[in-house]
């Protein structure tokens, strides 16, 4: 299971369209300011996106109070004495918000690969800040090598489905379960868990932290959130969707290695203890000497740190 934003794609997104939907409600530059000042609150990859294009066109400051964030949806604040919210769909619809005049904007955003936040002020939608997170180079390249190594890739997110396909289609995912929330993500695991899975979860954000615990390897990206790196049970130390594939390569080979090892070391003692204990003496005459057993355990010893070693290689 990958999650999108920071995973697949670079978790760098930036405002590429501000769009005011209710014609005359207010400039598009006062849009973004009232929309920034709630998210500046927050810590998703979105609300920084668009805290940084505030400040790239140095437009001013609003304070906000009375933050509140709804997980996977998006946030509240009051700002200028006006109730602001910014979020998907699900949060504005959540506040009993019309997003019909969105649909169109929605729709080709989406097709797009890009991710439209809305904004409501006072109970109303006023517009849409859209923002496009480049799928990383690497990712296509990653995601053939787990496929390559018999693994079922499905990329999971809270993002709507047609921006969730359109980055699948570049990344070479087969399978996406998009819209999801992040108790969502915890129940669709559970869920092939119980089906028999053995699961690895890959994420970065505080939103995948439920999941990387849930699952049975969760694997977090070292440029992530600090809750989602205390969760998992790796941590990848650079932002490279092929370093997953090398965790799943190198933790293989360690579990051959460990076999082999485990080979090793009981045919030595099935074969060389016997003898010590003199099996062979009634019949040939033979018994092992203490100076050739001890030889004969460093040997042993030699063999399975030697052949570990291989692992260096790795």
């Amino acid at each position: 299971m990958l999650d999108k934003t920071g995973t697949v794609t670079q978790g760098k997104p930036a405002v590429t369209d501000i769009a005011v939907l209710q014609p005359g409600a207010l400039p598009a530059d006062d849009l973004l300011r009232i929309a920034a000042a709630v998210e500046a609150l927050s810590e998703h990859p979105l609300a920084s996106a668009i805290v940084a294009e505030q400040e790239r066109r140095e437009l001013p400051r609003s304070s906000a109070s009375n933050f509140r964030s709804e997980s996977g949806m998006g946030a509240s604040a009051t700002v200028d004495g006006r109730r602001v919210i910014v979020g998907n769909s699900a949060m504005l619809e959540l506040h009993s918000i019309d997003t019909r005049p969105a649909d169109e904007y929605l729709g080709r955003t989406a097709s797009r690969g890009q991710t439209a936040v809305l904004v409501a002020i006072d109970g109303t939608l006023v517009g849409a800040v859209a923002l496009a997170d480049p799928v990383r180079a690497s990712s296509a390249a990653a995601v053939a090598r787990l496929r390559g190594a018999g693994l079922d890739v499905v990329l999971l997110t809270g993002d709507r489905r047609a921006v969730a396909e359109a980055i699948s289609r570049e990344a070479g995912i087969a399978r996406v379960l998009a819209e999801v929330l992040p108790a969502g993500k915890v129940t669709a695991i559970a869920d092939l868990q119980r089906g028999g899975h053995v699961v690895a979860m890959v994420g970065d954000g505080i939103n995948d932290a439920p999941a990387l615990a849930q699952a049975d390897v969760g694997i977090a990206m070292g440029g992530g959130t600090g809750v989602a790196i205390e969760a998992a049970d790796a941590v990848l130390m650079r932002e490279d969707l092929n370093a997953a594939a090398d965790v799943i390569e190198l933790s293989r080979r360690t579990m051959r290695i460990i076999r082999q090892n485990l080979f090793w070391a009981f045919a030595y003692n099935v074969i060389a203890i016997p003898i010590a204990a003199g099996v062979l003496y009634p019949a040939a005459g033979l018994l092992l000497s203490p100076v050739l057993a001890s030889a004969a355990m460093a040997l042993s010893s030699v063999t399975v740190v030697g052949n570990s070693l291989r692992l260096r290689k790795s």
